[in-house]
């Protein structure tokens, strides 16, 4: 589905990220992954036969401007961007401080600012691309102790609404997953087995998720089979909310 395609990937050194970076290399990609804990994306990415993994900071626009840099140098061109480095920790809303809301906005929103103004020129002149923003079903439902989180997935949301009627013109795709509770590494420390518990009873399908059935819907919308569609929101929550 993806053969010869060149995809960027943030936060690809564990969960979604990597299996994104999995799949898409499985598919034929050439993936540039992006992440803070560089042996993790070093790891991975020299598991795969086409891979090239950055370390970077997605609060700074040096880390995902340099892989965005050496695709076109190597490659001459960027396909599909997957936005999804995150972070979740959990805090009540008076409790919180205000770096804690900043440090989650710049992570889960800025982040994406600027990793679209990396691609988004070269995709413009090339008059093509693919852009996949991870929520969260979180916005849908609200959440206690993760008001910051909530926010900045909104944000997401309207980010990837926006900047889909700007880029429509320029035959530009973007859209928007919004995973529910995905059994990862990262999930574990912050979510308790009573909380899983919980989660499943709210599923409609009653297994846990993966990171690889989300990974399955960013394939989906990085290919040909989602050409008629942008500014969509795809829930991949096992049917917990349904809209």
């Amino acid at each position: 589905m993806l053969k010869q395609k060149v995809a960027i990937v943030t936060g690809a050194a564990a969960g979604i990220g990597e299996s994104v970076a999995r799949l898409f290399s499985g598919h034929g990609a050439h993936v540039y992954l992006l992440d803070r804990d560089e042996a993790g994306c070093r790891a991975v990415a020299d598991s795969l036969p086409s891979a090239y993994a950055f370390a970077g900071d997605v609060r700074r626009p040096q880390g995902i401007g340099a892989a965005a840099a050496a695709a076109i140098e190597r490659h001459g061109r960027i396909d599909i961007l997957i936005n999804n480095a995150g972070i979740y920790p959990r805090q009540t809303f008076l409790e919180m401080s205000e770096a804690e809301w900043d440090e989650m906005q710049e992570i889960n929103l800025k982040s994406m600012f600027h990793a679209m103004k990396a691609v988004l020129p070269h995709m413009q002149a090339r008059r093509a691309g693919k852009i996949v923003n991870i929520s969260s079903v979180t916005f849908h439902l609200g959440m206690a102790a993760l008001s910051h989180y909530v926010a900045s997935k909104g944000g997401v949301i309207g980010l990837t609404r926006s900047v889909a009627r700007e880029m429509g013109p320029y035959n530009i795709h973007v859209n928007c997953v919004t995973p529910g509770a995905i059994k990862t590494a990262a999930e574990a420390r912050v979510v308790t087995q009573e909380q899983v518990r919980e989660f499943l009873a709210h599923q409609s399908l009653q297994r846990r998720l993966m990171p690889l059935d989300v990974a399955r819907v960013c394939l989906f919308l990085s290919c040909e089979l989602s050409d008629g569609m942008t500014g969509q929101i795809l829930n991949v929550d096992g049917g917990w909310v349904m809209y």
